[in-house]
């Protein structure tokens, strides 16, 4: 029972999708070998991965330096310009590839700065929401510590005694001639 057939579109996951580059790529290594051997052919198998990394095959080695000796110089001037042509290409491609790595890097460089600004006046507009309510918070203490009638915590002096309220000055002072000092207590 053979599998069924797979439909052709990009591997979203990452992971699976380099499985099966790497399952596959390693079948068609296999598979040029097998045709180079079995059919006396000249096979050459060029794959680049998504990352730009090169993998090759070659039935022959002229790509390789060896068995230059029986070419004509006009067969050795048409290999050379095809190597450099190839060469080309694959500088020009390798620099593709660092040219976008490289636009992509400043584009993220660009947006994580801008988070960054951001972050950084929230934390400034943060602060200074905590100075002002300090200042408020400071400046209301000492509004209440300088007013003559405001409300003490109440202490229990037992369980069947209420709150007690105490309204007048903080501390006592014994009354100056010509100072009125105010104290309420007020029991339930």
């Amino acid at each position: 029972m053979g599998r069924g057939r797979v439909e052709l579109k990009r591997i979203e996951n990452k992971i699976n999708r380099q499985v099966t580059f790497s399952k596959r790529r390693n079948g068609l290594l296999k598979k040029a070998y097998e045709l180079s051997v079995l059919c006396d052919a000249e096979v050459a198998l060029i794959i680049f991965s998504s990352r730009g990394k090169l993998y090759e095959f070659g039935s022959v080695g002229h790509l390789l330096g060896e068995d230059l000796g029986p070419l004509s110089v006009k067969e050795l001037q048409q290999l050379e310009r095809q190597l450099e042509s190839a060469l080309s290409q694959a500088r020009q491609r390798k620099t593709q590839l660092m040219m976008d790595k490289m636009e992509e890097l400043r584009k993220k460089e660009r947006h994580l700065g801008e988070i960054n600004k951001q972050l950084k006046e929230q934390l400034e507009a943060e602060g200074a929401a905590m100075r002002a309510l300090q200042g408020s918070w400071c400046s209301d203490n000492a509004a209440v510590s300088s007013n003559p009638f405001h409300l003490q915590p109440s202490h229990f002096q037992g369980t069947d005694d209420g709150p007690t309220l105490h309204i007048g000055y903080q501390q006592f002072a014994p009354p100056e001639a010509g100072e009125n000092n105010l104290m309420l207590n007020w029991v339930p």
